[in-house]
């Protein structure tokens, strides 16, 4: 008996010692890059209702805290879920069933992807497809419509060029949409040969001519493609994404999946907008919740350099245009006037050093230094403007892959001299103090790490140029992480509850095969993600 009290004593003092608090998840044996403002590296974490609740050594984490999940990282890099500043769901979510056209060698490359979807698909309505790239052709000659009736002379066929910004539509396309050779747009441009016959190529503004006729997913199928799109995000390690430019429809929807919890990749959405009927965008306050942010109106100043749409100050090389604006510059200044005084953010799409000094300047005239107003992309700027990130605290939004993407032809589009600040990632960030890092998709791939080896490296998928394009605008290793990270969140005044792992914070992370931060230059496009996490949910495990 006496020795069944003295047991029964030393269980409650042991009981009444034990002081670990449980939680949901703990990750340990870890390299954590924390992002945090002095770039701590950390060994593990202690996760409770989607919260980081703890950071430390193992051994503090480990004699803290119990856990009904526990990931033993064995000396693995974890990062702080990356984040896509630019990018486009709904475009990715439909360029996964269309044709794709990214890297097709010539027009007959081209037209034979065609003919293969035309065979498995004969029951769809029009041929859509994107990704073609005629700079990438031996005669770099863009496609024509004739090419088209020929193989498809009876379907509506539809092509977006890589950037978006320009298209090939066929002849059963333009008789759809009503387009002869007196159409005309404003911001944009129907392309016709030296006879003025119309050779297909819509820019900018025209594309719209043709595409309202597209028919769109049914509501059900969308969820489906959006839930295939947002698993592909998943699994390379994005967790957040800024959504530059929905529609009234397309928002509408989102908020109905969120609310259903049918989605769960966290989602900054902007509204896209029209600056000559502002007021209709902006009618109600900004929207919030657990995953998804309306908070910013996406505008559109310009096209982009590879379709010749982008608003430069001089003429493109080796010819007689230089790109147009695709509202007039008053329409931007009345809706900036009327923004800056209700709490939406702006972003605006700029290309060409042009729109890029007129977005600058016409920022700057608002006095809205506060309100972290970006512009999205900010490719070509002329030297002198570079001073107005600053000045007017004017956020760049860049996507690194953009430039070894476009390194191929640039001198062909603006020359040399201008080439120089192109792209220029690290003026940019010298000036401002922050980039945020995006990639655009579907425009470029998804692929965060993409991003990061282009940033770096300044080189495409093969390496090239081996000795990096213009590397006086290289990122550091760091400082591209943040990009897509903390800075990102910052772009979209997140930067409190997400972007680093720290106390506080939400538990979005990501463990890599190979640590991103040591790993040789040549290597990084190819590192696996071992395991993404939103809210201290695994939502991808690579199999």
């Amino acid at each position: 008996m006496k020795r069944l009290i003295k047991l029964l004593f030393v269980y409650i003092a042991f009981v009444g010692c034990t002081t670990n608090k449980e939680v949901d998840l703990i990750v340990y044996n870890a390299r954590v890059y924390t992002v945090d403002s002095a770039f701590s590296i950390q060994e593990a974490f202690a996760v409770k209702n989607g919260i980081f609740i703890d950071i430390g050594s193992s051994k503090h984490i480990l004699d803290s805290y119990i856990a009904k999940e526990k990931i033993d990282a064995e000396g693995k890099a974890v990062f702080p879920g990356f984040y896509d500043a630019h990018g486009h769901s709904f475009l990715l979510a439909e360029y996964f069933q269309q044709v794709d056209l990214v890297g097709c060698k010539s027009v007959q490359d081209l037209v034979s992807r065609l003919q293969q979807y035309r065979k498995k698909y004969p029951e769809k309505k029009w041929i859509v497809g994107g990704g073609w790239d005629q700079s990438l052709w031996p005669d770099k000659k863009m496609p024509h419509r004739d090419t088209l009736d020929k193989y498809f002379p009876d379907v509506p066929v539809f092509l977006n060029r890589t950037d978006y910004h320009a298209a090939v539509v066929n002849s059963e396309a333009l008789k759809i949409a009503q387009i002869d050779e007196s159409t005309t747009v404003e911001g944009g441009r129907i392309e016709k040969d030296s006879t003025g016959r119309i050779t297909g190529i819509l820019v900018d503004n025209a594309m719209a001519l043709v595409s309202q006729y597209i028919p769109s997913a049914k509501e059900d199928n969308m969820l489906s493609i959006l839930r295939q799109a947002q698993d592909s995000l998943f699994s390379v390690g994005l967790t957040s994404m800024v959504d530059a430019g929905l529609s009234e429809e397309e928002l509408d929807l989102l908020k109905k999946y969120y609310q259903s919890d049918s989605l769960k990749i966290r989602n900054y959405a902007m509204i896209f907008a029209e600056p000559h009927n502002i007021q209709k965008y902006i009618r109600d306050d900004i929207y919030e919740s657990d995953r998804l942010t309306i908070r910013a109106i996406k505008m559109m100043s310009d096209g982009a350099l590879g379709s010749k749409g982008a608003c430069m100050l001089d003429n493109y090389e080796n010819d007689t245009i230089r790109g147009f604006l695709l509202h007039p510059k008053e329409e931007f200044e009345k809706a900036l006037t009327i923004l800056s005084k209700s709490n939406y953010q702006v972003a605006i799409h700029a290309i060409g050093d042009s729109s890029n000094r007129m977005l600058l300047d016409l920022y700057g005239k608002m006095d809205v230094k506060d309100k972290r107003w970006r512009i999205e992309h900010a490719q070509v700027v002329h030297p002198s403007d570079f001073v107005k990130f600053r000045t007017y605290g004017v956020l760049p939004s860049i996507q690194p892959t953009h430039a070894t993407s476009d390194m191929k032809w640039l001198y062909e589009r603006i020359g040399k001299d201008r080439a120089k600040s192109a792209y220029a990632y690290k003026e940019l960030l010298k000036w401002y103090g922050k980039v945020a890092i995006g990639s655009d998709f579907p425009v470029e791939h998804f692929n965060p790490l993409y991003g990061f080896h282009a940033a770096v490296a300044r080189q495409d998928a093969a390496g090239n140029p081996q000795e990096g394009f213009q590397m006086e605008n290289a990122l550091t290793r760091e400082e591209a992480l943040r990009g897509m990270t903390i800075w990102a969140a910052y772009s979209c005044f997140q930067e409190k509850k997400r972007g680093s792992i720290e106390k506080g914070k939400d538990a979005d992370f990501v463990m890599l095969e190979e640590d991103l931060m040591t790993a040789p230059t040549e290597r990084l496009r190819d590192i696996k993600v071992l395991r993404t996490v939103v809210a201290g949910e695994t939502v991808y495990t690579k199999r």
